[in-house]
């Protein structure tokens, strides 16, 4: 696959690993236009390159992310100079499209981690709950900042926050918005670690997606399917759809590699996915 481009990420490939650092330190990597088409498109690049197994995503500078560049999409209120009706059906438009940046995320084959430090606010707290596994810097902060400016966030936050931590605990954090420390997320659940550093949390990111790349491709494609369509329906509909999902994807090749592996106490070296047609 051709080398990738993107004006809002540096993309460093690591072997199996893509490091998708966003890179506009001077704005706290905020949310420009280029971040909203970039990021999917990635997403889609990524999918389509089957030797990719892991993705970390991180910020360049002191901060991860200060949220979506509001200057930069200062032109959508002329949306509302039209008419009332068509002007909310553009506006519900523009708001599907950013969610998909987000969605693209869920939809790819491999896990995506975050490695975070500074601060994560507003769609930055959008961007972490899309991934798979979030890592923090103990000087890390969170918040829910739209209430701030008098609006509901739309882009993920509010339907997927709830998933991963207690309902109740989410809804006091977005209806305060008030800021919360990186050891009130690991708490919450919302990080599975804290790490003394920013470098370290982006050291620790690494060494968890390289551990996760060794691991068989198509049961890891599995776990994360399996997962996102247990969040979203009842044990009995997960438990159902894990057996159809076995049923067609389980085969003895990678189970086989496994196993010889282990008994040999040796690394197992598995097949990376068929690259999708197309």
């Amino acid at each position: 696959m051709p080398e990738l481009q993107s004006t809002f990420f540096k993309v460093v490939r690591r072997g199996a690993v893509v490091h998708l650092a966003m890179n506009r330190p001077d704005r706290s990597n905020a949310m420009s236009p280029d971040f909203w088409t970039g990021l999917p498109q990635l997403m889609r690049d990524l999918a389509n390159d089957a030797a990719v197994r892991c993705v970390v995503i991180s910020g360049e500078g002191r901060n991860f992310s200060g949220g979506m560049d509001l200057q930069a999409f200062a032109g959508i209120s002329k949306l509302f100079d039209g008419e009332p009706g068509r002007a909310a059906h553009a506006m519900r438009q523009v708001v599907l499209d950013l969610q998909d940046a987000f969605n693209a995320i869920e939809r790819a084959p491999f896990p995506v981690i975050c490695a975070i430090h500074g601060a994560c606010i507003g769609a930055g707290v959008d961007l972490i709950t899309a991934c798979d596994l979030r890592l923090a810097s103990k000087e890390a902060f969170f918040a829910i900042e739209e209430i701030h400016i008098g609006m509901a966030a739309d882009v993920g936050t509010l339907q997927r926050l709830p998933k991963l931590i207690a309902p109740a605990v989410a809804a006091e954090l977005a209806f305060t918005g008030r800021r919360f420390s990186a050891a009130e997320a690991h708490s919450f659940g919302l990080v599975s670690s804290v790490l003394e550093t920013p470098e370290s949390v982006l050291e620790a990111a690494f060494e968890l997606a390289e551990a996760i790349a060794k691991k068989s491709p198509l049961a890891i494609a599995g776990i994360k399917r399996n997962l996102h369509y247990a969040r979203d329906h009842s044990v009995a509909d997960g438990l159902d759809y894990i057996a159809t999902w076995n049923g067609g994807m389980l085969r003895p090749a990678d189970l086989m590699t496994a196993v010889q592996a282990k008994m040999a106490k040796q690394e197992a070296e598995f097949a990376n996915l068929l690259k999708p047609a197309g």
